[in-house]
């Protein structure tokens, strides 16, 4: 099984990940309308022999068979306020 992968062009580390190259027919307008225009990332064999850089394979490969896409977003940031209270707290 392979997966094409697409960048967003509308939001930063957010990706697209779909069964066939340049298409978009699983996915929905609304997300596509959000998403911008998809820049090809690459093409990647779901074998396991490459890793995936913020994405489960299992789940990767789940949903481009149940739903025909896969959206990664990016990592959640950290709330660097909320830390540095917890640190003084412990102080």
């Amino acid at each position: 099984m392979f997966c094409v992968i697409y960048r967003s062009t509308q939001r930063d580390q957010t990706y697209l990940y779909v069964e066939k190259k340049d298409d978009f027919s699983r996915v929905p307008e609304a997300l596509l309308k959000s998403f911008g225009k998809p820049q090809l990332v690459m093409l990647m064999p779901l074998d396991g022999r490459k890793q995936l850089s913020n994405a489960d394979l299992e789940k990767v490969k789940s949903a481009l068979a149940e739903q025909g896409y896969y959206l990664q977003l990016p990592p959640p940031q950290e709330n660097l306020l909320k830390q540095h209270l917890e640190e003084q707290r412990k102080n």
